[in-house]
């Protein structure tokens, strides 16, 4: 439930106060935008999405229920205009994936394992292991992706990512697992060139 503070705050904006809606973009549009850049993986659509997500919370604004905060609800928003555009400019399409049993056992067979403990705890952190991690998600499927980004970054459960992607439960449970699977590939052989490394020192 909203507080009073809260209530205020959305009143000042439902009457137009510009101060209130300056606060509102200034605390909410860095991590919207970067939520959009993730699923779209184009900084022109999430910033599309992000003018689109305020116009619409604007208008919604005056039925809003408070059954979570503020930027809660503005981020729910912006997920399902990110969701929509990925669905105007693509045909929808049946992933043959998401009905074959799955085996991660057999999904993760070859994999080379590394030990991350080899490296130092500055370069598990460091920019250039964020930027590759960054990479790596925008190099999967985008169905696989925006699950990933919703379930495991944005922290939504898997009932709501089935609702805002519109496939079942166990289809997100699937992909999530493929998306996970196919990032640990990517860094075990990011990180092994690493470990080597550290190890010739």
């Amino acid at each position: 439930m909203i507080n009073n503070e809260q209530s205020e705050f959305i009143e000042a904006l439902i009457h137009g106060d510009r101060q209130a809606f300056a606060k509102l973009v200034d605390e909410t549009s860095t991590q919207i935008y970067r939520t959009a850049r993730q699923i779209l993986g184009d900084e022109q659509d999430a910033e599309d999405v992000l003018q689109e997500t305020y116009m619409k919370a604007l208008k919604a604004l005056p039925t809003f229920e408070g059954r979570s905060s503020v930027s809660t609800w503005l981020h729910r928003i912006a997920v399902n205009e990110a969701l929509m555009l990925i669905r105007k400019r693509k045909a929808p399409m049946v992933s043959v994936d998401d009905n074959q049993p799955f085996d991660s056992d057999e999904e993760s067979n070859g994999m080379e394992i590394v030990d991350f403990c080899c490296l130092p705890e500055k370069e598990l952190l460091s920019a250039e292991s964020r930027k590759f991690m960054d990479q790596a998600i925008q190099r999967l499927p985008e169905t696989l992706k925006t699950v990933f980004v919703l379930r495991d970054l944005e922290g939504l459960s898997i009932l709501e990512t089935a609702e805002l992607m519109q496939i079942t439960e166990n289809n997100v449970k699937t992909r999530l697992l493929r998306a996970r699977l196919r990032l640990r590939q990517e860094l075990a052989t990011y990180y092994a060139e690493k470990v080597e490394k550290e190890r010739s020192k």
